[in-house]
């Protein structure tokens, strides 16, 4: 039987952004990209153009980099906007103008205090605009879900007739049930007499845990994109799952009447590289990408999946790239396998001065582990500061003792734009101390607004990998350290936030509206 595509929509560099501290450089942006170019996802959407110089610089370094997917940049329904798209996506090979307008009467009323007629008017004109740019032009009804059945197919009916090519319908405060949403979807479809001239898309946001679920029913009535993210990061609770969306699909291909073109083997990587870059930890029991997705505990499920691996697993492991998660290199490695390695997992190096960097302290790390993993040389390239970043702090020495009933005190040497400097303190515990103790120097003036430790593999020789978030005058900067040592990973991170607030590089939010 004949499938029809569905197209993969991966929000991840826009929505995904919109995570509280999840924001990402330029450069981070575009490592994630090659990788979802690498997973073959059909639709990027690199960002939100007009929000920030730093956004539309993103959005441009996108559309150079990436020549195997379509790039798209979000706009408002109003000419500024759009042509601020236009201009970022100008290198694309492939581009897109991603516009949308609320059409919920709460919106409407409260949001955007405009009357449906106005609204109507402003969602047709804009999409003309985009016309002018490119013959790829989505348009969103904002809150769709919530939004009133006659209007939303009035409007529908105009912005294709106006030239949108997609049109999304999204559960954007995840009010929708799979049925409910699912029924929407059908009748919109039914009832837009020009609905064959524009493929219908689905984003749903997942605040009663339905997001997947509800796009899953969507595509049962004639959905053929959704818009989905990679670890399901998003606001609030976050967005669909590209991983669970993509999967569920090929899992249950005797269910579903579409196919996807996703490389399922780079899922696992995916995963991996955003999490690294963001800071959010994929919880052991994630489906999919959790380290405990394929575990088997049980005596019983042990049993069943040795006589016959389909008695407890519906995928293999390998079919999402849970096979590939073993580097077997070790200090004797040179350069050549060390590269090969961390460009198959989507990782490249612009200069040679990066490459030395990073093989020296795949070197160090060969010398203190036994076995290194591809968790381990994410870590490691994460762990080194980007070129753009002048690196004002750096850590020399450090040494730090706790013992029960004494006060935990840490004592370092750093340097500070090249002087040395020697600082101690106190603390409730040794990274307590050991941040105390670069303050004593930096005086930051910053708030410690997240301290998140992850073992990046099994056993007792695994390198931590440590999240620290710091906030100061409404900026957000995530500095990332790994090492074998938890203090020294603390410190590593702890330094590299800092010198990215030196550097002038903020993570803040750009984005002001969410779809």
């Amino acid at each position: 039987m004949s499938k029809d595509q569905l197209i993969i929509f991966d929000t991840t560099l826009r929505d995904g952004e919109q995570s509280p501290g999840a924001s990402m450089t330029r450069d981070e942006k575009v490592r994630i990209a090659k990788v979802l170019e690498k997973l073959r996802v059909d639709v990027i959407e690199a960002g939100f153009a007009i929000a920030s110089p730093g956004d539309f610089e993103a959005v441009r370094a996108v559309a150079e980099a990436v020549r195997d997917s379509t790039i798209c940049s979000l706009a408002r329904a109003n000419e500024k906007d759009i042509d601020r798209a236009a201009e970022a996506l100008q290198p694309a090979q492939s581009a897109r103008i991603h516009t949308f307008i609320a059409t919920s009467p709460i919106h409407m009323e409260y949001k955007l205090r405009m009357q449906p007629d106005e609204v109507f008017a402003q969602a047709v004109a804009a999409v003309q605009h985009a016309r002018r740019y490119t013959d790829d032009v989505e348009f969103s009804c904002e809150d769709a879900s919530r939004s009133e059945f006659e209007f939303l197919c009035r409007i529908i009916e105009a912005v294709i007739a106006a030239g949108a090519t997609t049109i999304n319908l999204p559960d954007t405060v995840g009010y929708g049930v799979p049925g409910q949403y699912a029924e929407l979807i059908g009748r919109v479809i039914t009832n837009v007499p020009n609905a064959d001239k524009a493929v219908f898309s689905v984003h749903c946001h997942n605040d009663l845990g339905l997001a997947v679920a509800n796009s899953l029913a969507a595509v049962m009535q004639g959905a053929r994109q959704v818009e989905c993210t990679i670890n399901g990061l998003g606001e609030r609770a976050g967005n669909a799952a590209l991983e669970e969306i993509v999967m569920a699909v090929r899992t249950r291909h005797d269910l579903f009447p579409v196919e996807t073109r996703i490389d399922t083997t780079q899922i696992v990587a995916a995963s991996r590289l955003v999490s690294s870059i963001t800071g959010f930890p994929v919880q052991p029991n994630k489906a999919i990408v959790g380290a405990n997705a394929f575990a088997h505990e049980s005596g019983i499920h042990q049993d069943g999946v040795l006589k016959f691996r389909e008695t407890y697993e519906i995928m293999r492991a390998e079919d999402v790239g849970w096979n590939t998660n073993r580097l077997v290199l070790g200090k004797l490695s040179g350069r050549a396998a060390f590269r090969a390695r961390l460009e198959e997992l989507g990782i490249t190096f612009e200069s040679k001065e990066e490459l030395d960097a990073a093989f020296a302290r795949f070197k160090e790390l060969a010398d203190k582990k036994s076995e290194i993993f591809d968790e381990d040389l994410q870590a490691l390239v994460s762990d080194i500061t980007p070129p753009a970043v002048q690196r004002k702090y750096k850590l020399v020495e450090l040494e730090a003792h706790s013992r029960t009933g004494a006060k935990p005190h840490a004592s370092l040497v750093l340097l500070r734009d090249g002087e040395r400097h020697q600082v101690e303190a106190d603390g409730d515990g040794p990274v307590d101390a050991a941040f105390n103790a670069i303050e004593k120097l930096a005086q930051s003036g910053t708030e410690l607004k997240l301290y998140s430790v992850n073992a990046i593999t099994s056993g007792s020789d695994s390198q931590g990998e440590v999240t620290v978030r710091l906030e100061r005058d409404g900026i957000i900067v995530n500095g990332l350290g790994a090492d074998t040592d938890i203090v020294v990973a603390s410190v590593k991170a702890y330094l590299e936030a800092l010198n990215l607030l030196a550097a002038g590089i903020m993570r803040a939010h750009p984005q002001k509206e969410g779809i």
